[in-house]
C-alpha cells in the first residue's frame, strides 16, 4: 500500500520539525562542572583561516569526553573575546586518551555576529562560567 501526503501534510510535518529545532536553539547550555581532581595541562591554538580555530586541550583527571569539550570550549570563548569577537561555534572536538593523559582537538568558528546554527556560544557568558567553574582558558 503506499500512502499520500497532502501538501498540507507535509507543511504540518515540517513546521513540527522546525518547531523542534527552535526549542533546541532557545535550550541554554548544561553548566561546566569540572571535575575535582583535574588537572588542565595547556592549550595550543592553530588558526586555521579567518574565523576558524582549533584547540588542542591536553588534562589529567577528565571522567570522560566532556571534561575535555568543556576545557576546548573555555579556550574557544576566550579566544573569540580576544579577537575581539562575542561568538564561537562548536563544530566538533575529537577526543583521545592515552594512559592517564586526555587529549582533544576542537574546531571552532568564532564570530562577531550570532552565526546560524545550533551550537553557538556566547563567548563572554562561557568565559565567565568557566572562571566560575575554575576552568582555565588560553
Amino acid at each position: 500500500m503506499r500512502w499520500l501526503l497532502s501538501p498540507l501534510a507535509l507543511l504540518c510535518l515540517a513546521s513540527l520539525g522546525l518547531a523542534a529545532c527552535a526549542r533546541d536553539e532557545e535550550r541554554p547550555p548544561r553548566p561546566i562542572e569540572p571535575p575535582r581532581d583535574a588537572q588542565y595541562l595547556g592549550v595550543e591554538t592553530r588558526l586555521l583561516d579567518d574565523s576558524l580555530v582549533s584547540f588542542q586541550v591536553r588534562m589529567r583527571g577528565a571522567r570522560g569526553r566532556e571534561d575535555v569539550v568543556a576545557y576546548a570550549r573555555c579556550a574557544a570563548a576566550q579566544y573569540a573575546l580576544i579577537r575581539g569577537y562575542s561568538f564561537a561555534q562548536h563544530v566538533r572536538t575529537n577526543v583521545e586518551r592515552r594512559g592517564d593523559i586526555w587529549e582533544g582537538d576542537g574546531g571552532f568558528v568564532i564570530s562577531p555576529d550570532l552565526p546560524l546554527g545550533l551550537r553557538n556560544m556566547d563567548a563572554e557568558v562561557i568565559v565567565d562560567d568557566c572562571k566560575e567553574q575554575g576552568i582555565p582558558t588560553v
